[in-house]
C-alpha cells in the first residue's frame, strides 16, 4: 500500500494579519498556486501567501477534519496554535525550500 501525506496549513498576509486555513495533498505546489494567485478569491483577494502553519496527515479524512475544527475556532486559539509552532511568523514556506 502507498503511503499517502497530506497536510492541513494555514496562510496569512502578515504577523497577525488575515488568516486562511485550507487542506493539500501537496503542500509545496499549493504555496505557489496562492502565490501566483490561482487559488481562491480570498485568498488573492487578501494576499495571503505566508505560510505560518502547517500539519501532516496520512488520512485525507483526518486532515479535513483537522481543517473544518480549526475553522470554527476562534481567532485567539488559532494565533495560539501559530505562535506555539512559529512564535515569530516566519514564512516556512522559504525555510523548507518551497
Amino acid at each position: 500500500m502507498r503511503d499517502h501525506s497530506y497536510f492541513t496549513y494555514i496562510l496569512t498576509n502578515r504577523p497577525n494579519g488575515t488568516l486562511y486555513t485550507g487542506v493539500t495533498n501537496d503542500l509545496a505546489r499549493r504555496v505557489v498556486e496562492h502565490r501566483e494567485g490561482r487559488a481562491e478569491s480570498f485568498t488573492r483577494r487578501y494576499n495571503l501567501h505566508r505560510l505560518v502553519w502547517f500539519e501532516l496527515h496520512t488520512d485525507i479524512r483526518e486532515a479535513i477534519l483537522r481543517e473544518k475544527r480549526i475553522k470554527k475556532w476562534n481567532r485567539a486559539w488559532k494565533v495560539e496554535m501559530i505562535e506555539a509552532m512559529n512564535p515569530d511568523w516566519r514564512d516556512l514556506a522559504i525555510e523548507l525550500g518551497l
